[in-house]
């Protein structure tokens, strides 16, 4: 016998539209294989008149919020307008009258994760975030199902598809940043302002939300160590291409016996590691498990159709629980309360590109430097001399052995401070 199970949906934008395009798609489908028929029966549009490019009988729109949230009739309300205000209170809104809750949005569920689940948690309702993390690929279900068997150590994510679009075109046709920039926004890949993606604050987003499913813990995006792209130039790229490695913004995390370490950041990884042939628009996600060992997700991390597929993926989630009168989490799926500690980001081996003087004896005097203050220099090299105003000029590129970053930085604006060396162009996490 099927259940009819009716979502409001607040949003119709690219992420709406194609969860709405999925339905209608896979529809029967759906119903065939779980006797659900689900219905989209009220999407918040305040602009009824824009052309969406897609058809929706005009009397499914409503301009007031209320008639989705405060709807006796609405079993889900999707949660796709984007921001943590107001679709945060939107989102408590619909908890507190008893209604399930399926979000796309990563920068609500990061800031205030805890505040949602307890609500849902009090008035015995669910909610869902697939879609926030990695688009269409469905890894936070998996964590949390069919994975739950293992005890992870460590995750690693390429999280936003803008930047990895963009890397992948420096290095494999050699572009300037900046030109590159330019073509994703023209293609659609970026934002006009594209700090969000560029400067590593969406991947943070995310790596948060990973945080709290994996290991139960509560680290605010804020708090991780972030750092974006845009100081990647040529020279970083060629050289990563001689040593054998590709640059990539990594998410990263890992529990080790102090606590969570964790940053997102540009990162050097081997070339034969899985996440170095992750291109352009595809996001994937590492992860280590106790029992099934390393393990990879790979897929479109954005795009209406992806994305949409996993926010309808929770919303049939959602309804089995409702047709089975159980729709409640004993032990909800975001989790703050494992007790682990976030303790920044410990050690690493470093990649550093500096620009100096060409004159005998300053290589010496950083080495020496680094020396003094315990920094070991694993390889040295140096680029061909340049003209550069009225003196010549060098690169050099240090590999570092494992430091932490605190004191890699004291020792490098040492070296700056003295006149050793005319700039620091680059600092990045070597992941071997």
């Amino acid at each position: 016998m099927k259940q009819l199970i009716r979502v409001g949906m607040l949003g119709i934008g690219n992420i709406g539209r194609g969860t709405w395009q999925a339905l209608a798609m896979n529809h029967d489908r759906i119903l065939e294989s779980t006797g659900l028929d689900i219905e989209i029966v009220k999407i918040l549009n305040r602009h009824p008149d824009k052309d969406r490019g897609i058809d929706i009988p005009k009397e499914k729109y409503t301009a007031e919020v209320g008639d989705i949230l405060d709807n006796p009739e609405i079993d889900i309300v999707v949660e796709l307008i984007g921001g943590i205000e107001p679709a945060t209170e939107y989102m408590a809104r619909a908890l507190s009258n008893g209604k399930s809750v399926v979000t796309a949005n990563k920068a609500a569920i990061a800031a205030n994760g805890r505040y949602l689940v307890d609500l849902a948690q009090q008035n015995h309702v669910l909610i869902r975030c697939e879609a926030a993390v990695a688009g269409g690929i469905p890894i936070l279900t998996s964590l949390t199902t069919a994975l739950l068997s293992n005890s992870f150590s460590e995750v690693h994510g390429i999280l936003n598809g803008t930047t990895n679009y963009i890397l992948t075109q420096m290095t494999e046709y050699g572009n300037d940043y900046a030109q590159v920039l330019k073509e994703a926004q023209n293609k659609g890949f970026a934002e006009a302002d594209p700090a969000a993606d560029v400067e590593g604050y969406d991947a943070a987003n995310k790596l948060s939300i990973l945080m709290s499913i994996i290991f139960g813990a509560e680290v605010s995006p804020e708090d991780i160590p972030t750092r974006g792209i845009t100081t990647i130039a040529r020279e970083d790229i060629e050289y990563s291409l001689n040593a054998g490695y590709r640059i990539k913004l990594l998410a990263s995390a890992k529990k080790g016996k102090k606590g969570l370490y964790a940053n997102v950041e540009p990162v050097l990884i081997p070339a034969g590691h899985p996440l170095a042939a992750v291109s352009n628009e595809f996001n994937a996600v590492f992860v280590k498990g106790n029992a099934v060992d390393d393990l990879m997700f790979y897929g479109r991390g954005a795009g209406p159709l992806p994305t949409g597929s996993a926010v309808l993926g929770d919303i049939i989630g959602i309804a089995r629980k409702l047709e089975k009168d159980s729709a409640y989490d004993i032990v909800p799926q975001l989790r703050y309360d494992s007790g682990v500690k976030f303790i920044g980001e410990g050690a690493s081996k470093y990649y550093v590109r500096m620009t100096v003087t060409d004159r005998p004896g300053v290589l010496g005097r950083i080495t020496t430097t680094f020396g003094q203050f315990g920094v070991s220099v694993e390889a040295v090299r140096q680029e061909a001399p340049y003209e550069s105003g009225k003196e010549r000029v060098a690169a050099l590129i240090f590999r570092i052995f494992e430091v932490e970053r605190p004191l890699l930085y004291y020792v490098l604006n040492k070296i700056l401070n003295e006149n050793i060396i005319k700039s620091i162009d680059n600092i990045m996490r070597i992941e071997d």
